[in-house]
């Protein structure tokens, strides 16, 4: 996302108009009056206002013009519901109801869907972790965040990493000039990796090769975790003839492995 951009969705915004306070309110008397001309001056006017806004998502990965329109349809709302009589300044008012749309943009077009508590709790967290480091000067611990917000540690830990943008697994890591090391180099799964599926594979066909008294029998043994003397009362023979038999079967398994 560029933040930098100076034409974002075919607006320079370097040219954009600042409106006062008192300019605010005498458009919105003419607004009310139902002058649309007044309406999109105040729309432009206050276009600043949704810039600034935006810059608090710039790590979101997402496309600026997107947010830009998503935060215009924030202002406009704030228009249309703004009672002057309430005594707030219009961006008072505007602020939360453009990051409002914002979020719900984020929410419904992230492909991982998160349950609305849960982002709750993540921004509750983002938005003390703020206020400590400008009170502190220093970045929080999880700690003293979950202190302010009342929770165990666990929650707010899992609340901020549901929020967290995914990753390719080719996302470049570390790169020194020769071949990049990525993501996926650095996650490995020590339990199903090729190896295991190939030797399994390689036991379930070997496993075809036996007899069914055989197969049965390791059956019990090494996937059902039976002892010899349990397998050998389960099918009626001695325990001397479950010994023979496991271990001829295991021999005739090894030529097929």
């Amino acid at each position: 996302m560029y933040m930098n951009k100076v034409e974002i969705c075919g607006v320079n915004t370097s040219k954009l108009p600042v409106l006062t306070n008192d300019q605010k309110m005498v458009l919105f008397d003419r607004i009310h009056a139902g002058d649309t001309t007044a309406r999109e001056e105040f729309v432009n006017g206050n276009l600043r206002l949704v810039l600034s806004v935006i810059q608090r998502f710039n790590n979101r990965g997402e496309y600026v013009d997107d947010l830009f329109q998503v935060g215009c349809i924030g202002l406009m709302k704030a228009i249309d519901n703004f009672d002057m009589s309430h005594n707030v300044r219009f961006s008072t008012y505007a602020v939360p109801m453009i990051i409002g749309e914002i979020r719900r943009y984020l929410r419904d077009n992230n492909a991982i869907r998160v349950s609305r508590s849960l982002r709750d709790t993540a921004y509750k967290a983002l938005q003390v972790k703020e206020r400590l480091t400008n009170q502190n000067g220093k970045e929080p611990t999880i700690m003293e965040i979950a202190k302010e917000l009342e929770m165990q540690k666990e929650d707010v830990v899992f609340a901020l990493d549901a929020i967290q943008d995914p990753i390719s697994l080719f996302e470049p890591v570390y790169h020194d000039g020769g071949d990049a090391i990525f993501v996926m180099d650095q996650v490995r799964d020590e339990k199903n990796h090729d190896g295991n599926w190939l030797e399994e594979i390689a036991l379930k066909e070997a496993m075809h090769k036996l007899g069914e008294r055989e197969k049965h029998i390791l059956t019990l043994r090494f996937f059902e975790g039976k002892t010899q003397m349990e397998v050998a009362d389960e099918i009626g023979i001695s325990q001397a003839q479950v010994s023979r038999l496991e271990k001829s079967a295991l021999m005739h398994m090894r030529k097929h492995i």
